[in-house]
């Protein structure tokens, strides 16, 4: 059977898109508590207080890593904001055993080469029930070296689509970085939140603008966020080098 054959239940279905009662805090327990303290040294968090608490709300972050994931619900989830993160992701991270664990965590699948239109009102609905969305508008990991931030347009488009049926989803800018380009045991990460910024009009044009005032938005939180995790790579550093001093 066609891959794309295998994986068309997850486009037709998406309202298989929930958050187990048990399996979303024991999911928080084994990434915050033990997987995310065991392999960074150091998650510097700046400007949570721009997140509202409670409507509905598109975080816009990088994507520099797969620990991106992990990083966004430490930074923003229950504990943080008492909110979920209900993610966007590919059709092939919904495969096999993860995307079994990953449906029942909240996330929701949607075809990067032909995104359709079930998936974007999936999304659309969750924003009309005060829900929390992230969706990573680069589309995929921009490794190290790849030059600067390339947008896809599907998030303007999302937000486009959920203000035409009446909810004016906000749109915060979320840089993430990590010490090494490829983060390494005890390394050090930040995330960085930027001002809500909000799509004001319906149509292609208005959503090219949006995105790009959005890639600038997200260069900047992302340089802040290097800055933060470079910073304090270098003050602990220090540290240990105080310590072994005679």
């Amino acid at each position: 059977m066609p891959r794309s054959a295998e994986m068309a239940p997850f486009e037709d279905q998406p309202e298989i898109s929930r958050i187990s009662p048990w399996l979303a805090p024991v999911a928080m327990v084994l990434t915050q508590d033990l997987t995310l303290p065991l392999w960074f040294r150091g998650i510097r968090v700046e400007g949570v207080e721009r997140l509202p608490r409670q409507g509905p709300l598109l975080l816009a972050p990088t994507h520099k890593s797969r620990w991106d994931a992990l990083l966004l619900p430490h930074a923003a989830g229950r504990r943080a904001t008492g909110r979920d993160c209900r993610f966007m992701v590919t059709i092939d991270e919904m495969a096999g055993v993860q995307g079994w664990f990953l449906q029942r965590l909240g996330c929701f699948a949607v075809n990067q080469r032909r995104p359709s239109l079930t998936s974007l009102r999936h999304a659309v609905e969750l924003l009309e029930a005060g829900e929390q969305v992230v969706v990573f508008p680069e589309g995929r990991i921009r490794r190290h070296g790849e030059g600067p931030i390339r947008l896809q347009q599907g998030l303007a488009r999302l937000a486009a689509m959920a203000l035409s049926r009446g909810v004016s989803a906000p749109v915060v800018p979320v840089g993430l970085a990590y010490g090494h380009p490829w983060p390494r045991p005890c390394d050090r990460a930040a995330v960085c939140f930027g001002e809500p910024m909000r799509i004001e009009a319906e149509g292609r044009d208005a959503a090219r603008a949006f995105t790009r005032h959005l890639a600038l938005a997200l260069a900047q939180q992302e340089q802040r966020a290097t800055q933060l995790s470079a910073s304090r790579a270098r003050t602990l550093q220090a540290g240990e080098a105080g310590e072994q001093s005679p």
